[in-house]
């Protein structure tokens, strides 16, 4: 043991050996001021995750739009599909980076319209429900508890603009001279 303390003030390096039983050694390496080394510990570098770009291309439904519009020729209150409507297709192109085999970030590169939506067309009718007297034809004489000749010195409340022809019973007296035309002067 006394070798190897002298060998340590020499400036050498303080070994113990195996069969050294003597734990004072490195206390006394200490209290002289000389470090006491120990061997290095081996590390491996540490290893980076491969990392790999990939484009990958996905495609994505475009949603249709409905739009209404008024349709004179339906009654009011009724609806028809004039035109389906049918979902688009568009084309996305992204840069993806995947780190150790899982996606880490992904790009937005590009994107198409490979098929454009098609807009589903509703028609809401707003034709008035008629209510003509079948006793006349050539205009509507409307059903109420009195019609009149427009323009002439009846008070209504509804009126006809004619000439209007008498197909059955005359029942608002609209042709006064009796030839089957009302509404004629």
């Amino acid at each position: 043991m006394k070798r190897m303390i002298a060998g340590l003030a020499a400036g050498g390096l303080l070994l113990l050996s195996a069969c050294d039983s003597n734990a004072a050694a490195p206390i006394e390496a200490a209290a002289s001021g000389t470090p006491a080394t120990t061997a290095p510990a081996t590390t491996t570098p540490p290893t980076t995750p491969p990392v790999e770009k990939r484009k990958v291309t996905t495609t994505r439904k475009i949603p249709y739009k409905t739009r209404k519009v008024d349709d004179p020729t339906l009654a009011a209150g009724k609806t028809r599909v004039r035109r389906k409507g049918a979902t688009g297709i568009k084309k996305l192109t992204y840069e993806v980076t995947y780190t150790a085999g899982a996606e880490t970030s992904r790009k937005l590169l590009g994107q198409k319209v490979t098929r454009p939506p098609v807009t589903r067309i509703i028609a809401v009718g707003t034709k008035r429900a008629r209510s003509c007297d079948p006793n006349y034809s050539g205009a509507c004489v409307p059903i109420a508890s009195d019609v009149d000749c427009a323009g002439g010195s009846g008070n209504g409340p509804a009126y006809v603009q004619g000439p209007v022809r008498v197909t059955g019973s005359d029942i608002y007296d609209l042709d006064r001279d009796g030839d089957g035309i009302a509404c004629d002067t």
